[in-house]
């Protein structure tokens, strides 16, 4: 058995600078921002969320803004073959952490491993 639950909305912004898109979209949502650069690296900023809340993560990116959601599961391999058995697509394993995978509607979302200590709720359980 083996356990995932939608974890992140993820706003793609095709920007220079996250900080003016961070501002925007924590006022926009009601949510201060716990982070404008989470990894130091200026490519990453993270609303604050409740622990029943999915995370809300801003991603600078290369392509057309867009929102994504990511996929948290504690057996990555076992989820990706789940949802390929639903109809998904690999598109790329990245940074040897996470898949970014294609719906069958055409979106695309990422399988990643366990995002906070807690693992729930909101949690499925998926037979082995």
């Amino acid at each position: 058995m083996h356990h995932s639950r939608l974890c992140t909305l993820v706003l793609d912004c095709r920007v220079d600078d996250l900080a003016p898109a961070a501002e925007f979209w924590s006022r926009a949502l009601g949510k201060p921002i716990a982070s404008v650069d989470q990894d130091g690296d200026g490519r990453y900023a993270e609303l604050q969320t409740a622990d029943d809340e999915p995370i809300i993560l801003l991603q600078r990116v290369a392509h057309e803004s867009r929102v994504h959601l990511d996929i948290e599961t504690d057996d990555i391999d076992t989820e990706v073959a789940r949802l390929e058995a639903l109809g998904a697509t690999r598109i790329a394993f990245c940074h040897g952490r996470w898949w970014v995978m294609q719906a069958p509607t055409g979106h695309r979302f990422c399988v990643v491993r366990r995002q906070r200590a807690r693992f729930g709720p909101h949690l499925n359980a998926w037979p082995a």
